[in-house]
Order: C-alpha cells, then sequence, then structure tokens
C-alpha cells in the first residue's frame, strides 16, 4: 500500500526533533505539503533542511510557541500564506514537567503542564477547524503517550495531561465528523527519541555500562509490558501519523492508536 497526500497540506507542531520530526519526514514522502514548528530556529531549520534533502519536497520552518495565542495565530496566517489553507494538523508539542513522588510536586505544574500539553492543542484546534469546515476533509492527529492509559507512578501530572489528549480527541471526533474531519490519538511507548537517546547514554555512563545494556536493563525494570523487547523508532510512529493522514484511514476517527510493542497491557 502506497500512501500519497499529494495537495494536501501538513502542519507539525514540534517539529523540529524527535517523534514531531520523524511525522513530518513521513508526511513529506507521502507528498504531502509540510510546515513545521518549534521554539528553536537553529534546530528548526536544520530539521527542514534534512526533510527537504531526503525526500526533495520544500518544508516550510516557522518559529512559534504553541502555549502563546498570538504564536498560534502567526503561525497558522504564516503556513496559510505560504502553503495553503491547512489539511492536516499533528499536534506533538509538549513537554514532561516534573518527575517524582506525587508529594513532592507542587500544584503549579499542574496547570502549567496541562496549559503547554492540552491548551496549546485546543489553540490549534480552534485556528484551523474554519478551513478544513469549508473543505468539508481534515485530519488531526494528537500526539499522547502510553501514559494516557498506563500511568507511571512518577509522572502524575505527565499522565493527567496525556489522558486528557484522548479524551479531548474522542470528544473532538464526535464534534466534528459531519465535515469529513477525523481525529485520532496515537500513544507511543518507548520510543528512541533524542530524549530518551540522551537519557540511557546518561545512565550508561554513570553505570559504565553499554548503551544496549542500559537500554535491556531499563526495559526489564521499567518497562517489562513492551513485548517486543525492543524501544520504538520514531519512524515507526512517524509511519503510523502517515496512515492516519491519508484516505487509507478514511473511516477511522475517534480512536487511540498505540505504538507500544505491546507495552500497555489492557485490551
Amino acid at each position: 500500500m502506497t500512501l500519497s497526500l499529494s495537495g494536501k497540506i501538513a502542519l507539525v507542531t514540534g517539529g523540529s526533533k524527535g517523534i514531531g520530526f520523524a511525522a513530518a519526514l513521513s508526511l513529506s514522502e507521502a507528498r504531502a505539503k509540510v510546515a513545521i514548528c518549534s521554539r528553536n530556529l537553529e534546530e528548526l531549520r536544520q530539521a527542514a533542511a534534512d526533510i527537504e534533502a531526503r525526500t526533495g519536497h520544500r518544508v516550510l520552518a516557522v518559529q512559534a510557541d504553541v502555549s502563546s495565542q498570538a504564536d498560534v495565530d502567526r503561525l497558522v496566517a504564516e503556513v496559510e500564506a505560504g502553503l495553503g489553507g491547512i489539511d492536516i494538523l499533528v499536534n506533538n508539542a509538549g513537554g514532561v514537567g516534573q518527575i517524582g513522588p506525587f508529594e513532592e510536586i507542587p500544584t503549579d505544574i499542574y496547570t502549567s503542564l496541562y496549559e503547554a500539553n492540552v491548551v496549546s492543542m485546543v489553540r490549534l484546534v480552534k485556528a484551523v477547524l474554519p478551513v478544513m469546515k469549508a473543505k468539508k476533509w481534515g485530519r488531526i492527529i494528537n500526539i499522547s503517550s502510553e501514559n494516557g492509559l498506563q500511568p507511571d507512578p512518577d509522572m502524575t501530572p505527565y499522565n493527567l495531561t496525556k489522558a486528557a489528549i484522548i479524551n479531548f480527541s474522542k470528544s473532538l471526533s464526535r464534534s466534528v465528523g459531519s465535515y469529513n474531519i477525523l481525529v485520532n490519538t496515537v500513544s507511543p511507548a518507548f520510543i528512541m527519541t533524542p530524549l530518551v537517546k540522551d537519557m540511557l547514554e546518561g545512565i550508561a555512563a554513570r553505570q559504565h555500562t553499554s548503551l544496549q545494556e542500559t537500554t535491556q536493563q531499563f526495559l526489564a525494570q521499567k518497562r517489562p509490558g513492551i513485548e517486543l523487547k525492543r524501544a520504538g523508532t520514531i519512524e515507526e510512529v512517524g509511519a503510523a501519523i502517515a496512515f492516519l493522514a491519508s484516505d487509507a484511514a478514511s473511516f477511522i476517527t475517534g480512536t487511540n492508536l498505540r505504538v507500544d510493542g505491546g507495552s500497555v497491557t489492557s485490551i
């Protein structure tokens, strides 16, 4: 099956690295016109250049902080001016917040992380919906995590926001389905993003072990439910996102697609 998004315009937030970069690359490989945004201009320009070199297709890079309404308005306006109306929105930007025992995490962390991970998505959806409704075609793909279904005891604020994203996607799908706008969630688990690799390399350095040994140790101790016994790749998540954006997934909406190697133990 060959996915084709020719003629479609996609915006990927947090697109300079990790899962966002892989999503933008997969969409560009499927011939969508792609725009990416992040707060770091240098990383953003490098990511756009990398994708263009691999696919031969132009990528529009827009520096923006999606926690700012003014930046969201400017971002959408620049993408519409540069590429046209947005057909595909991949909401990937966000953070992890403070990690640790519940009693040690200040209440304001919950507020700030909810703003960054959930409210930012709401802002962007509100900004792109009018054009999608007018076209009677749209794809909104929100990135959550296995933590939204299988919470980590030391990541309570993060767990809360990721569960909210799954609920938001389902709720939104019921509101906009009549306009042929499909809304889905992708929930990865233990993906070898640059952030995860840096964490594991730090552990390996302290323990004087190899990255491979440290990864297997982490899997055994922290992610024993992953049946494939390895970390996922950003490319595997990117492929799932491109699938949901395509006409191959034209009867899928309100779904949470777990790219987790079997980590979530519930059905």
